[in-house]
């Protein structure tokens, strides 16, 4: 697929919606099962006993739906060049079997990297709610992205400048 965004494109303040997805029974479980077999995740009562009150979704499983929303609907559109990580990562309530959730994307800092003139350095918002508008999850974190067009020398010399009076 054609890059159409690229790291000139993602200026701080730029938000996206990210789609939806609605959340099963069946993928809790079969998500549970595999990577997050606690038994609130795994069994309807065992759910119901719980500080949930029903059956939840692994948090885990919750960031896995944000990953594929922003892949589906941003990443394939870029030049991704991979990510260094997050800064933070919060599930703030349970997501329950039949939660429609949508994603926002935020960009919080843009800036371009000194070693790799091909590539800038985002740092953005993830806020993943649910159907009454509730923020489910909140996560921060970087991801490099390909230029348009390589820095310039006169930009890495600003750049170099700058840190030096940091």
């Amino acid at each position: 697929m054609a890059v159409t965004i690229w790291w000139e494109d993602m200026q701080p303040g730029t938000v996206r919606e990210l789609g939806t997805t609605t959340v099963t029974k069946e993928e809790i479980q079969e998500f549970a099962a595999k990577y997050d077999p606690q038994p609130f995740h795994l069994d309807e009562e065992a759910g119901r006993r719980s500080m949930f009150g029903a059956l939840a979704a692994s948090g885990w499983q919750t960031c896995g739906l944000a990953m594929r929303l922003t892949v589906d609907n941003l990443l394939r559109h870029t030049d991704s060049k991979g990510s260094p990580g997050l800064e933070s990562l919060k599930w703030l309530k349970p997501v329950y079997p039949g939660d429609v959730l949508s994603l926002r994307h935020t960009i919080v800092e843009s800036r371009p990297l000194r070693k790799r003139a091909d590539t800038g350095m985002v740092r953005a918002r993830w806020e993943m709610f649910n159907q009454h508008g509730d923020k489910v999850m909140e996560m921060e974190g970087y991801g490099f992205f390909g230029r348009r067009e390589p820095a310039t020398a006169e930009e890495l010399a600003r750049i170099d400048a700058q840190r030096a009076g940091a």
